[in-house]
C-alpha cells in the first residue's frame, strides 16, 4: 500500500483532439418544436458545444483544480485518485465524500472548504473536519477496472484501507448516489470503524429485510409504485448501463457532443434548476466534469459500476440492518426518494433534514445547506 502526492495532467494536443471532435459532429435530425421530448435539446445542445470549442478552457479548468491537495493510493492492485484537505481546529472529524454518476470528485470542491473550516456561528471553533474525497474505480484520475467485481461492498473496503492508511482508526462518511451505496457499505460491514454515514440519497437498489407477511405502510407503497413508474419513463439509461455498457460506450467514448448530451441531461432532469441548467449551475464547471469524462476516457468504466450493481443490489437479509447512527438528508427534487418508514426498516436514523431546495447534486446545488447539516449531526456523534 502506497500514498503519493498527485498532479493533474495536461495535454494540449487532447484539448485540440476534442474541439476537432466537437466542430465535426455529425448532427442528427429532430422533430420539429420537440423541445425536450424526445431526449436533449438540440439547439440548447449545440449552443453549449459551441461555447466549448471557443470559450471553455481546460487548462484553467486544470489550474482550478490543482489548488487542492491531490494524491494517489495504490492497494490491491487498483489505484485510487483522492483529495486530502486537512480540518482548522483542535480536533477535526475525518470525513470521506463519495461522488456517483454522472458527477466525479468535482463535486464537492464548493462543499470541502465549508467543512475544513469551522462555521462562522460554531463558538467553539471545533466542528470541522479533515475532508477526503476519492474518486471511484473507473472514474476521474482513479485506475479502470478491467476485471469483474468492483462493486460498492469492494469499493468500501478501499475507502476504509485508505482511512486507515491516513491514520484514521475511526471516521465518517457521507454520499449521495453511488456514494450512498459505498457509505451504506461502510456502516454495515465496516461499522466498528464509522462515528456515522450521511445520506442525501437511498441506493435504488435498497430493499430492507421484511418478515413474512409483513405489511406496507400506504405511504411506502405509493413509493414504490412512483419508483417503478420513475423507471419506466426516465430510467432507460440505467438499464443500458447496467446491462449492455460496453455497446454504449463506443459512441460515446468517441462523440465529445454525445457524451456532453448523455451526462448533462441528467443535470438537467435532476437538479432543481427550473429546466434551465445555468440557473442553478456554472456552465464551465459542468463542462469541466463531462470533460474529465472525455480525457479520462472513464465514460464506459463508470458504466460498469452499474452492471456490478446489478449483480450485487443493496438487498438486505435478516441479519443486515445499518446500526451506526445514520443521517437522512431529502432534498425536494430528488426522486423517486423513500419514506422515512422504509428507511428506517434498514438504517438507524438519528437526524432527518428536509430541505427547502435543491436536488440530486446536493453537494453543487446546494453546498450551504448540505454543510449546515453534515456539520450539525457529526458535531453531535463527535468523534470517539
Amino acid at each position: 500500500m502506497a500514498i503519493e502526492p498527485f498532479a493533474i495532467p495536461f495535454s494540449q494536443s487532447a484539448v485540440d483532439d476534442f474541439r476537432d471532435r466537437l466542430a465535426r459532429t455529425r448532427w442528427p435530425d429532430e422533430v420539429q418544436g420537440a423541445d425536450w421530448q424526445y431526449g436533449f435539446d438540440r439547439g440548447f445542445l449545440q449552443e453549449i458545444c459551441r461555447y466549448w470549442i471557443d470559450q471553455f478552457d481546460w487548462k484553467a479548468q486544470v489550474e482550478r483544480l490543482s489548488a487542492f491537495h491531490h494524491y494517489r493510493y495504490l492497494a490491491d492492485g487498483v489505484g485510487v485518485h483522492f483529495i486530502y484537505e486537512r480540518g482548522k481546529g483542535p480536533h477535526p472529524i475525518p470525513l470521506i465524500l463519495t461522488h456517483g454518476w454522472p458527477g466525479s470528485f468535482l463535486e464537492f470542491l464548493r462543499l470541502i472548504p465549508l467543512l475544513t473550516g469551522p462555521a462562522a456561528h460554531d463558538e467553539n471553533l471545533t466542528t470541522s473536519f479533515d475532508v477526503v474525497v476519492p474518486s471511484l474505480p473507473g472514474y476521474g484520475f482513479s485506475d479502470r477496472p478491467d476485471r469483474p467485481g468492483m462493486n460498492t461492498a469492494r469499493i468500501a473496503a478501499l475507502w476504509a484501507n485508505l482511512m486507515g492508511q491516513l491514520g484514521y482508526s475511526r471516521f465518517a462518511a457521507q454520499g449521495g448516489d453511488i456514494g450512498a451505496s459505498v457509505s451504506t457499505m461502510l456502516g454495515l460491514r465496516h461499522a466498528h470503524r464509522m462515528i456515522g454515514i450521511h445520506l442525501n440519497y437511498i441506493p435504488g437498489s435498497y430493499r430492507p429485510y421484511l418478515k413474512q407477511g409483513a405489511k406496507l405502510t400506504s405511504a411506502e407503497q405509493q413509493f414504490l409504485s412512483d419508483a417503478e413508474r420513475w423507471y419506466e419513463q426516465s430510467g432507460a439509461y440505467a438499464h443500458i448501463q447496467r446491462t449492455r455498457p460496453q455497446t454504449a460506450a463506443y459512441a460515446l467514448n468517441d462523440s465529445p457532443a454525445g457524451l456532453a448530451a448523455w451526462i448533462l441531461e441528467k443535470f438537467h432532469d435532476w437538479s432543481d434548476c427550473d429546466g434551465e441548467l445555468r440557473q442553478r449551475f456554472v456552465l464551465d464547471e459542468l463542462l469541466a466534469n463531462v470533460t474529465l469524462y472525455w480525457m479520462t476516457e472513464t465514460i464506459n468504466s463508470s458504466f460498469r459500476l452499474y452492471y456490478e450493481g446489478r449483480k450485487a443490489p443493496l438487498q438486505f437479509g435478516e441479519t443486515d440492518f445499518v446500526r451506526v447512527p445514520c443521517a437522512v438528508a431529502r432534498f425536494p427534487k430528488e426522486e423517486p426518494f423513500p419514506p422515512r418508514e422504509w428507511i428506517e426498516r434498514g438504517y438507524n436514523v438519528r437526524h432527518w433534514s428536509d430541505m427547502p431546495r435543491g436536488g440530486h447534486f446536493a453537494a453543487w446545488e446546494e453546498p450551504e445547506l448540505l454543510a449546515q447539516d453534515i456539520r450539525s449531526f457529526f458535531a453531535a456523534q463527535g468523534s470517539s
